[in-house]
């Protein structure tokens, strides 16, 4: 038995997106229960030259939402990056959810040989959909999902492998 474009994209990034949602949720009763400005979390990074916690939730909703769409055939849409709180970040999640929610099998199955450009600073990245989707897309996503979550645990936030994985 196959699994369908559909089935590897958009109900798997639902269920990371809502594990992610749980992280942020358990980082913001940490800030609150130890009495840490709630911005010393949002702002950390695990190194200096790598983003901070925000543009990672930032750059995860953006791996979901991104993909899924050109997957559909779909231009993006676009969100403002201008997250600044837990709760703002939460929102942002909720709205990627609600997208994704949008989206119907038919408009993502058969996508496995849909041309892919992406428009980088270095210039053009070519895929076609299956491999834009498992080598490229899924990889990105779960790469700053797990930043979130090794941020807020590095700072203190009691977090396991049950919350990433989510429900």
């Amino acid at each position: 038995m196959s699994i369908s474009m559909y089935q590897a994209s958009v109900p798997t990034l639902i269920q990371a997106l809502k594990a992610l949602s749980g992280v942020l949720d358990k980082g913001a009763k940490h800030a609150e229960a130890k009495g840490i400005d709630p911005a010393v979390l949002l702002g950390s990074r695990l190194y200096p030259d790598m983003f901070p916690l925000t543009r990672q939730v930032q750059i995860a909703s953006d791996n979901a939402k991104g993909p899924s769409a050109r997957l559909a055939g779909m231009e993006p849409p676009k969100f403002d990056d201008n997250e600044a709180s837990f709760a703002d970040l939460q929102a942002r999640i909720t709205k990627t959810i609600d997208f994704l929610q949008t989206l119907k099998p038919a408009q993502i199955d058969g996508s496995e040989d849909r041309q892919i450009v992406l428009q980088m600073r270095a210039g053009p990245l070519e895929f076609k959909g299956q491999a834009y989707l498992l080598h490229f897309a899924m990889p990105n996503f779960y790469f700053h999902c797990a930043t979130v979550y090794a941020i807020l645990r590095h700072n203190g936030v009691e977090v396991g492998k049950k919350d990433f994985l989510g429900g």
